[in-house]
């Protein structure tokens, strides 16, 4: 009996110690265990830290100790205060004095670099970049910029004022490699993946005979290039040849690399990846960029009013785009003629003649008995002669006979001899694999 009241008594006492807990738990007894191992836990914690012996060694004494610091007298930098560099970009329409005020130039230099007898920007162009040294006190002392010559042009600051000189600009070759989606055409395209004109242009060249960049590139398209860079200072000055390049068009690969065999006279052409020309006798569109207004066949002339047959292909342009050679020939007229305006005639071989009409003018010193290549320009989109706006008339003849050029089949050129396409193998390998790599990139991008 003494021995319940003891255990009643120690459950009162632990139930007092303890933290509050739901009543219906503890009274139904389903904890009892817990309440065991906690206790044997804490009596195990209060055992550890009872094995740990303070420490034998004095505490370590800490003083403060403040000591006044001499400050040494600032010396005064004896050096020149450094100079800064401005950039700027000469715009078109823009005047000398307009530039060198955003470069920073104070006007009384302007008017001494105006007055300078070697005219140091008579090279200067639109669209150049120009970089001004100033001092720290706004006084300019030298100026440089590159012309279209790729010549460096630099002025300079001396005891007598400002003079000028000129040399050859030292360029470092490289190569760039880029790949672009097509949404509309093609220069829109590359603008968008910041691929220069002058390869976009080169591209309609490489693949004008298979493609018809006018009438056959579909949204979802894609072009990759590898292309030649030109640089100074590490800034891009000029883009050389397309070496390599793809365009898949509608689902079909097209694809060319430049290519000059080694010890050969020519200047090289470009070939599939396996050894055939790209080369056609004829390219299918004489523009770079138009679209086609009037196709070849029965029409409702726009003067007369009549239906009339129309015996060419009209491609809408603005006034002064490029006209380009379709092919090889030989200039049989150049001039005016009634209804035609100014107006091109080219002869080529097999009895095939091309005409162009409706120009604003002809490539300069182009005249009857010329001859001019595939690709080159030879004159001007206009409005002359019997049109409502500007663009392009071409014309196709076989023997004096008008064929539509949209339609007409030529044959390819002849490829590389089987004795020397191994080397042509060897040298294109990585350029093709720098194009498999720009596909697999791109599509992974479009994914």
């Amino acid at each position: 009996m003494q021995q319940k009241n003891n255990t009643a008594e120690k459950s009162s006492i632990l139930a007092q110690r303890s933290p509050a807990q739901p009543s219906g738990l503890i009274q139904s007894g389903r904890l009892p265990w817990i309440a065991g191992i906690a206790t044997a836990c804490l009596f195990g914690m209060v055992a550890a830290f009872g094995t740990v012996m303070p420490s034998a060694e004095p505490p370590i004494a800490q003083t403060l100790s403040v000591e006044p610091l001499a400050l040494q007298s600032p010396v005064p930098d004896q050096a020149r205060p450094a100079d800064f560099w401005n950039e700027e970009r000469f715009h078109n329409g823009e005047t000398l004095a307009g530039l060198l005020d955003r470069l920073g130039v104070e006007d009384e230099e302007i008017d001494a670099l105006r007055r300078s007898p070697d005219k140091p920007f008579r090279s200067l162009r639109p669209g150049s970049s120009v970089q001004a040294r100033i001092s720290s006190e706004g006084e300019l002392r030298s100026l440089w910029f590159i012309s279209g010559s790729d010549r460096l042009t630099t002025i300079e600051r001396d005891a007598q004022g400002f003079h000028s000189s000129e040399q050859p600009l030292p360029l470092t070759a490289g190569t760039a490699m880029k790949s672009a989606g097509i949404r509309s055409s093609l220069f829109a395209a590359t603008d968008a993946a910041d691929i220069p004109d002058s390869v976009a242009a080169q591209l309609t060249d490489i693949f004008g005979g298979d493609i018809d960049f006018h009438r056959d590139l579909r949204h979802g398209d894609r072009l990759a290039v590898i292309y030649e860079v030109f640089s100074y200072a590490g800034r891009e000055v000029k883009y050389g040849r397309v070496l390599a390049a793809e365009i898949v068009n509608q689902a079909r690969s097209y694809r060319a690399v430049w290519y000059s065999e080694p010890g050969s006279s020519s200047q090289g052409s470009y070939y599939t990846a396996d050894g055939k020309s790209l080369r056609k006798p004829f390219l299918k569109s004489p523009l770079e960029f138009s679209r086609i207004t009037s196709g070849f066949g029965l029409r409702m002339h726009p003067i007369q009013q009549r239906w009339k047959a129309h015996n060419g292909i009209d491609y809408a342009a603005p006034v002064g785009t490029r006209v380009k050679a379709t092919a090889d020939g030989v200039v049989e007229l150049a001039g005016q003629l009634t209804g035609y305006g100014n107006v091109i005639e080219l002869k080529h071989r097999g009895g095939f003649t091309t005409w162009y009409a409706h120009l604003n003018g002809f490539a300069k010193g182009l005249h009857p008995g010329e001859r001019v290549s595939q690709g080159e320009v030879i004159g001007f989109v206009g409005q002359t002669g019997w049109a409502t706006g500007p663009h392009l008339h071409y014309e196709f003849r076989v023997n004096n006979q008008f064929r539509n050029p949209l339609t007409i089949a030529f044959p390819s050129a002849q490829p590389l001899p089987s004795d020397r396409l191994p080397t042509f193998v060897d040298y294109a390998r990585p350029l093709v694999a720098e194009l498999d790599m720009l596909r697999d990139s791109n599509l992974a991008l479009l994914e």
